[in-house]
C-alpha cells in the first residue's frame, strides 16, 4: 500500500513507524503545510518522501488525515472532491460529528471512513512519534454503514497491521463517550498546573516536590493548544454536560471537607476505586 499521512506528527507519524515496521506500508508519503515538520518527518525516517496534498492524491491508495479536526472540516470535503473510487480516506481525530455533518452528502462518501485510535501523548510533532503507541489499544469506528465494504475492509487491514481491535460507534455516542474518557482529562490536568502555577510561583519548588503521582495526574497540561481548542470547539456542548458533573462532584468533596464528614468522604474515595474494572 502506498500511505499518504497528512500530518505527520504524534499520531501520523506513529502510524507511519508501526506501518513501515509490518510491511502493510510499501511508500510512505508525508503531507504537511509545515515545511519544517515535513522535513522533520524525513530526517527521522519516518517517510520515504515528502509532497503537496495534491501531488499525493494521485498516487495514493490510502490517505489517513492526522490534522487539528477544526482544518479536518474543510480539508476532507478537498481530499473526496479529488481522489477515485480505489482510494481510501480516514481520519484519526478526536471529534467527529461535525467532521461527518461536512461530508453526509459528498458524492465520495462512501470512499471515507471516520476511525479514532484511542492512544496518545502529552506531546506532539514529528518527534513525538514512537514506536509501538497503538500496540493492543482499541480503535473506534463511526458510521461504519456509510462507508463502502471496500473502505471498511482496508480500514480493518491497517488497524490489524498496529496491533489495534476495533469498536463501533456512531458520531454522536462516540463524541458523549470522548467527551468523559479525553476531553474532561484534558480540561482537568490543564486546571490543575493552572492552579498549581498560581499558587507556587517558585517553579523550584515544584520541581523539588512534584512527585510521581502529581506528574501523571498534570502531564496532559503540556498537550498542544493547538489541537485541543478545535476539540473543545467542535464537541463544546458535551464537554460543558461533563464539566457540570464534574464540578459538582467536586463540590461534594469540598462541602464534606468543610462538614469534616470524613466517613462520607471515605465512602465516596471507596465509590471511585470501582473504576478499576475499566481501567484493567
Amino acid at each position: 500500500m502506498k500511505i499518504a499521512i497528512v500530518g505527520v506528527g504524534l499520531i501520523g507519524g506513529s502510524m507511519a513507524i508501526s506501518l513501515r515496521k509490518t510491511g502493510y506500508a510499501t511508500h510512505l508519503i508525508g503531507v504537511d503545510k509545515n515545511p519544517a515538520n515535513a522535513q522533520k518527518a524525513l530526517d527521522l525516517n519516518l517517510v520515504d518522501l515528502t509532497m503537496t496534498l495534491e501531488e499525493s492524491l494521485t498516487v495514493a491508495d490510502i490517505i489517513i488525515l492526522s490534522t487539528p479536526v477544526g482544518a479536518m472540516v474543510k480539508l476532507l470535503p478537498f481530499v473526496l472532491d479529488r481522489i477515485s473510487d480505489k482510494q481510501v480516506v480516514m481520519d484519526v481525530g478526536s471529534t467527529k460529528e461535525a467532521i461527518l455533518a461536512a461530508i453526509e452528502n459528498h458524492p465520495n462518501r462512501g470512499s471515507f471512513i471516520g476511525t479514532h485510535p484511542m492512544a496518545g501523548t502529552e506531546y506532539s510533532g514529528p518527534e513525538a512519534a514512537i514506536e509501538g503507541l497503538f500496540d493492543e489499544k482499541c480503535t473506534v469506528f463511526i458510521d461504519v454503514e456509510k462507508s463502502s465494504d471496500y473502505t471498511h475492509q482496508v480500514a480493518k487491514e491497517l488497524y490489524q497491521a498496529l496491533n489495534m481491535g476495533v469498536v463501533y460507534l456512531d458520531a454522536k455516542e462516540h463524541d458523549t463517550h470522548t467527551a468523559y474518557v479525553s476531553h474532561i482529562s484534558h480540561i482537568s490536568s490543564f486546571a490543575l498546573a493552572l492552579t498549581v502555577l498560581a499558587k507556587e510561583q517558585d517553579e523550584k519548588r515544584i520541581f523539588e516536590l512534584a512527585s510521581g503521582g502529581f506528574r501523571s495526574t498534570v502531564r496532559l497540561a503540556n498537550s498542544s493548544p493547538d489541537m485541543w481548542i478545535p476539540i473543545f470547539e467542535q464537541n463544546r456542548d458535551n464537554v460543558l454536560d461533563v464539566l457540570d458533573e464534574h464540578i459538582n462532584t467536586l463540590a461534594k468533596f469540598r462541602s464534606l471537607l468543610i462538614k469534616k464528614d470524613f466517613t462520607k468522604f471515605y465512602q465516596l474515595i471507596e465509590e471511585a476505586n470501582d473504576i478499576k474494572r475499566i481501567l484493567k
